[in-house]
């Protein structure tokens, strides 16, 4: 999921947002975004998955050092920089993680006078056909004009599910941690993915999606203050899903985590959850937080080969698996 960055990537000319176009100063707005570069030891659990050395971007959204970004880029992260577009850089600290969402916080540890700081902005204003603009760190020449091509859920291979995802078109190349500001230049989304989506006569349509910051509103002031959203933690299972035109499956499985201990494979198909039949990952991922918090009993009817088998799992909080963030 974490994009690598490299400093000589620009977006062509022909798809860079035109400042003439704007009410707002668009160069005052993306000199809020910030390049991030985390460190994360190599026994961390996302590790394999994420990488020791991640890079993106994020957003400036006060005068106090707090920077929003995607939570991949600094889950578990020892260390962390930010470095504003005037080449200054601050080490940070992972602040707060909210799994559910998908969003991270950064505190800066050090003060950049002038700073650029982004409003956020009223992410339900991005309906289908809105304009907008997805920048990454570095100024005009990484950020991409873009539409918004879709609002609907979107369900992840990792126990992930958003009911309302932003789709913008055409994709940005370093998508991870990117602003998307809408028409008043306020931000309204930060960049999580960059999808594939097939159309009629073989063509592919590469999509960013964008996790809107409606979801973070209702939780900013307390995931500042304790590092969580304060919201019970969602069950969790420790296992990666794949999806087909046939089945839901188990793609692998979190070493140590719930569903491993319980006997679940690799392989496995997942027929139903407590009952429920599942036929894709969002019917997956809705019928298992439909059985409760973490700690919560979540059983799961598989085939293996050709038996049947039915196992409860007694879920968890993902954040208990995880590495803390190193206090500074």
């Amino acid at each position: 999921m974490a994009d690598d960055e490299d400093d000589e990537w620009e977006v062509p000319e022909a798809f860079q947002p035109d400042p003439s176009e704007f009410s707002f100063d668009l160069e005052e707005r993306l000199a809020s975004v910030v390049a991030i570069k985390s460190l994360v030891p190599p026994d961390a659990t996302s590790a394999p998955a994420l990488g020791v050395e991640r890079e993106g971007s994020g957003v400036w959204i006060d005068a106090g050092g707090l920077v929003l970004t995607i939570g991949y880029l600094i889950t578990e992260a020892e260390t962390v920089w930010i470095t504003a577009n005037d080449g200054r850089v601050v080490e940070g600290t992972p602040l707060g993680m909210d799994f559910e969402t998908g969003f991270g916080l950064v505190q800066t540890l050090g003060r950049l006078p002038g700073q650029k700081v982004a409003p956020l902005g009223d992410s339900e204003a991005m309906r289908h056909g809105t304009s907008g603009v997805l920048a990454a760190a570095g100024g005009r020449s990484h950020s991409l004009a873009c539409t918004v091509a879709a609002r609907q859920p979107f369900a992840g291979y990792w126990e992930y599910l958003l009911e309302n995802a932003i789709f913008t078109a055409p994709a940005h190349p370093h998508w991870g941690g990117a602003g998307l500001f809408g028409a008043d230049g306020k931000l309204v989304g930060i960049g999580s993915l960059i999808l594939q989506q097939g159309q009629q006569g073989g063509k592919r349509l590469d999509l960013n999606m964008v996790v809107p910051v409606s979801e973070l509103l209702p939780i900013l002031e307390t995931l500042r203050r304790t590092g969580h959203s304060g919201r019970p933690a969602r069950p969790w299972l420790g296992l990666y899903a794949t999806e087909d035109d046939e089945a839901v499956g188990v793609g692998s499985l979190a070493k140590g985590g719930p569903a491993e201990k319980a006997g679940v494979k690799p392989r496995d198909r997942i027929i139903a959850v407590d009952g429920q039949a599942v036929s894709d990952l969002a019917s997956l991922w809705t019928a298992v937080r439909a059985a409760g918090p973490a700690g919560a009993e979540v059983r799961l009817t598989l085939a293996r080969g050709s038996r049947q088998l039915d196992l409860a799992i007694t879920s968890s909080d993902r954040a208990r698996h995880l590495k803390a963030p190193r206090l500074h």
